[in-house]
């Protein structure tokens, strides 16, 4: 059987259930390539709140995406089968026990070989995908688009929390960090060692300042030569956007990239080896015009396309 979204000149894309892009809402890991799950957490946010409603947000929006890709010249009904798998439950205000439902919960899509897409909720939920991913792949190279490093050591004497989250999944083990990259950091800081952090644990990084001297093009290029052939996870916090193009977010930072510059740049990443991803921080209540929303929805259209572009290549190399 194969799962694709409800066709919208049949049935009103205002008309049914709300699932992302209209996909069928299916807790199943048979005959699909993705399954797109809610993770609804955000009470391991330093600062705004209400991510938590990020999910519903993104996939009512989302009913307005259609299935073809211009530039990456793919259909995605055409090559998968995918379905919105509903949300993973949650515990709101007790994050390690709502890391052990995300590992639970995530962990027969994964060893079922179906790539996760996962929407949140705050950028803590991270370190519960990263578990179950690495069950299955071992340590993962990790690309990670952001305004923030999210390598605090803690919060308030707090390990657990959207800041700390990829310096635990390095001491777990998750990270094959070598061929890890941040992209986009920006804004001010408590101090220079700030800045060194990351690099320090052994991240590649790429301030937004950098990046702008450098070009978009060179900095897609450095991303793929660091992850080279190695499986990666792809993490997007969505104020890596500037705030002019999706305000409605938890910690907003001045100065970042346009709507077309980041769907350009992960366009420029549909070669690498991807095995999951998420786009987490879209917070509605500061988007009355659904705009911060309606991004998300296309930025994980384009990991949908991702997928659809990578099985398109292999099928069409063993036609050859």
């Amino acid at each position: 059987m194969k799962y694709v979204p409800i066709n919208s000149l049949e049935i009103p894309r205002f008309a049914e259930v709300k699932t992302f892009m209209r996909l069928p809402n299916v807790k199943t890991v048979e005959d699909i390539d993705y399954a797109v799950i809610g993770i609804p957490f955000d009470t391991a946010a330093t600062y705004r709140t209400g991510a938590r409603f990020g999910p519903s947000a993104i996939r009512e929006i989302s009913s307005l995406i259609k299935p073809y890709n211009v530039p990456q010249d793919v259909d995605v009904t055409e090559w998968l089968s995918g379905v919105d798998y509903g949300d993973i439950p949650v515990v709101p205000g007790y994050i390690e026990d709502t890391y052990t439902r995300i590992e639970a919960g995530l962990d027969p899509i994964v060893a079922a070989g179906v790539i996760p897409i996962c929407l949140g909720g705050d950028h803590s939920i991270t370190l519960g995908e990263l578990r179950a991913a690495a069950k299955v792949h071992g340590p993962l190279a990790l690309v990670h688009f952001d305004s923030h490093f999210d390598t605090i050591d803690s919060y308030f004497g707090n390990k657990y929390n959207h800041g700390t989250v990829f310096k635990r999944a390095l001491e777990e083990g998750l990270l094959d960090v070598e061929h890890s990259v941040q992209v986009g950091m920006r804004g001010t800081f408590y101090s220079p060692e700030d800045l060194k952090g990351s690099r320090e644990l052994g991240f590649h990084v790429i301030t937004a300042f950098e990046m702008r001297k450098l070009g978009l093009q060179e900095v897609t290029r450095q991303i793929i030569e660091r992850v080279g052939k190695t499986k990666a996870f792809f993490t997007f916090d969505i104020d890596f956007v500037d705030p002019a193009f999706a305000p409605g977010t938890g910690t907003i930072e001045v100065g970042g990239f346009t709507s077309y510059e980041t769907l350009d740049m992960i366009r420029e990443l549909r070669d690498i080896d991807f095995v999951g991803y998420d786009l987490v921080e879209v917070l509605p209540s500061f988007d009355p015009t659904q705009i911060t929303a309606f991004l998300g929805s296309n930025i994980v259209f384009e990991f949908i396309s991702i997928i659809a572009y990578q099985k398109k290549m292999r099928q069409g190399s063993q036609i050859k």
